[in-house]
Formats: C-alpha cells, structure tokens, sequence
C-alpha cells in the first residue's frame, strides 16, 4: 500500500475537489445523453480531460472495424453520431502497471416525465443524494474515475503506469462502445468500471441478449373477427412458452448466483401492433430481452429461443404455417465471473477497507456490464465498483453523494498503489 503519509493526502486532494466534482457529476447528468444523443456530453468530458492535460482520443465508431471481433452486438441503428472518448495518461519512462478507468455516457430513456417528481435533466440534491436521469448509472461513476485521478495529481504525484479514462456509448443496449476501445489498441493490466455496485466488488454478472419476434396475421374487419387471424393475440401464447424457458434457465443454477432466487430474467420490454382498431391485426412486434448464465453459448441460447417460439406458434392454426420470424439486435453478451486477478481485488479490498473501515463485500450483478470484455477478450481483470445508487433505469434515478466521496478515494489510492507514484 502507499504509505500513510501519501495516502492521506490522497484522501484530503479527493476531499478538497469534492465539491467540483458534484458540481461537474450534476453537470453532465444535466446532458440527455440518450442512444444517439451523447455528442454533448462527450465534448463534455473531452474538455474536461483536455484540461487535465490527458492526451484526448474522439473518434467515430466505425461498425464494420468491429463487426467480426468477439463481444460484438448487431445493431439496427445509425452511428453516425456514436463518439468515443478516451484521455490518456502515459508518462516518459513509466514502469508502473497500466490502469483502464472505464465509464459509460449513454443514458435509458426516461419514459413519462411527469412520473418524475422533478425533471429527470434537471439534476437536483435533497438529503443527501444527487437525482436525475444516468446521474447513478452511470455518471456519477464515470466522473468518480476522472477525479480520483485527479486526486493523485493534486497531492503532489504523478502516477507512473499508464492511465485510460474512457468515456464509453452503447452500454446500454450493445457494449459496442467498449469494444471499439479494445480494437482501437486501449488495453491495460487491470481495469476498474465504476458502475453502480453499492459499494460492492462485482463478482460476477448474467449474458443478456435482445431479439424480436415478428408475428403476421390475417386481417379482416372485426364484425367477422372469427375468420380472421390476430397477430396481437398471437403473441401471447408465444409469450407464455419463452416464460417456461426462462423457469426452465433459472433451475440449471450458477453458483455464482446461489444467493439470488430468480437470476434469470425474461422481460418484454416493447410491443406493437395493427394497423386500425376495426380490424383484426395483421402483425405485431414484440421485443423482449433474456439473461442466461455465465458459460451458456450464446448460439444454443439463440437455438433454444427459436426453438421455444417455433413450438409455440405450431398450436396456432395461422402461425403453423406462417411462422413467426426472431431477428437479433443490441446485447449479445456472454455472463462474466471475474476470475484470477487475485493481485488488484486484494489491493481493492485493500483501499476500500482503509477508507469505509470495513471489508469490501461481493456481489452478483442480475444485469451486464461492459467489464465482460476486458475480462472475457483482454485478458484483463476488470472490477466493478461503484457508488450506491437507487430507482437506475425507473422514476427519481439517485445517486448518495457520501458513496461517491468514499468509491473516489478508494479508486484514488489504487491508482497511487496500482500504477505508482513519486514526487510531481
């Protein structure tokens, strides 16, 4: 560990910039950073970084350079407006180990504002929590990076590894975003994604895939329903049987998530329909996303999927012979359990322990992160750990201000004891 003397002045930089840090954390939160809408708040962060004197990297993800590389996700939407943003640290004559700080900029949707007790882009502090829309997931988090750096720098070192603060897009509906860092050549000893983890080390987390099933009918008007078939109601029975795979997925277990009840989630997530209401549908569209656990192959999970449908749709007399058709887009992420990387957990343990003054408990995420593609494809171990945050995706999204303070400094002395330091 670094010693104390260093390390108290570590605590009191990241105490002394706290209160910039909030303002610049409600800043960003204040940028709808939405898929597709994250430019703003990506020059944000490029001048920020810039300020710092980091060597700044923007640049366009380019779909095809990453197409074909393992953890990539199809997608059905422009990139046209899909920046990356990277700053690095790389000091003349460094021989300490090399750092990934990485965060995500994009946003979920807010769904209705007035459900919201305050507007979800217009950050506000009350009792001690900072609420709006990606301020916990995960804003908070990626700005704690950039300050805990910061902290180093302001206590009078100069970290002596290599350091890259990644501002990421597409976590939350491909991890493309990540992976486009990977193929740009960004790649380090360790990496720390400070998503919100509640002040916990994220051990492990489920595969998520996303895919659509295509449902036709036969339209007819409603007065003659009967000879007609409702692509609408159609679903349902479909609906049902993927429901008894997800049963069937949470009984093969994992034990990385012994302590959860029900790991595995299946969710419709969007549907759509018809054309006019005095006409049977003739086609409707729903959306659902899945977990699956940690070592489960992603093409026997497609086929497993397909499978569930097809059997479904031969109990309709229509869909025997028109069958549904499932189309893949966003996540096609395998689970991940951070596995060896003894040396940075315990230095983590280490520095989470020295400023909560208790140990750093684990957990099992029931959702992904983009950790899986430093630990699965870099060869990188890559810990999760962030500040607690609540309602993240749902109503009044609040992050508490003291855990933001507390992850800082940890994430400040590993980056001390991690990558090195001597006098600036």
């Amino acid at each position: 560990m670094t010693d104390a003397d260093a390390a108290r002045r570590i605590l009191k930089a990241v105490e002394d910039g706290f209160d910039d840090q909030i303002a610049f954390t409600a800043d960003l939160t204040r940028q709808p950073s939405l898929r597709g809408q994250e430019a703003a708040a990506q020059d944000m962060m490029a001048r920020a970084l810039r300020d710092r004197g980091l060597g700044v990297d923007r640049w366009l993800i380019d779909v095809d350079s990453i197409r074909n590389l393992p953890g990539f996700s199809p997608v059905m939407v422009s990139y046209e407006n899909a920046w990356n943003v990277v700053g690095a640290w790389r000091p003349q004559g460094a021989r300490g180990r090399s750092l990934i700080l990485n965060g995500h900029i994009d946003v979920v949707p807010t769904g209705p504002a007035d459900m919201w007790a305050s507007p979800p882009f217009e950050p506000r502090i009350a009792d001690g929590w900072l609420y709006g829309r990606g301020g916990g997931d995960m804003k908070a988090g990626l700005v704690a990076g950039m300050y805990a750096f910061d902290a180093v720098r302001r206590a009078g070192y100069a970290p002596q590894g290599d350091i890259y603060v990644q501002s990421v897009v597409e976590e939350e509906c491909t991890g493309n975003g990540a992976l486009a860092c990977l193929q740009r050549g960004y790649k380090a000893d360790a990496a720390i994604i400070p998503e919100p983890s509640q002040c916990k080390l994220g051990a492990a987390q489920v595969g998520v895939m996303w895919f659509q099933v295509h449902v036709q009918g036969r339209p007819v008007h409603v007065a003659r329903a009967g000879s007609g078939s409702n692509a609408i109601e159609a679903c349902f029975p479909i609906i049902r049987a993927l429901h008894e795979l997800e049963e069937d997925w949470n009984k093969r277990g994992h034990p990385a998530f012994a302590e959860h009840k029900h790991p595995i989630n299946f969710v419709v997530s969007k549907i759509k329909g018809g054309d006019w209401t005095s006409s049977v549908p003739a086609w409707c569209v729903f959306d659902m996303r899945v977990g699956l656990f940690p070592g489960m192959d992603l093409a026997q999970c497609r086929r497993e999927i397909e499978e569930t449908v097809a059997r479904a749709a031969r109990g309709d007399s229509f869909l025997a012979n028109s069958p549904p058709k499932i189309v893949y887009h966003g996540f096609q992420a395998e689970g991940y359990v951070l596995e060896g990387g003894a040396e940075p957990q315990a230095l983590l343990e280490r520095c989470h322990e020295s400023v909560f003054g208790q140990k750093l408990d684990r957990m099992a995420f029931t959702g992904t992160t983009d950790a899986r593609f430093f630990g699965l494809y870099a060869d990188t171990p890559a810990m999760v750990y962030g500040p607690e945050s609540e309602d993240i995706h749902g109503f009044d999204e609040r992050v508490n201000i003291e855990s933001i303070r507390r992850v800082t400094q940890s994430i400040a002395l590993f980056i001390a004891d991690w990558c090195g330091v001597k006098a600036a």
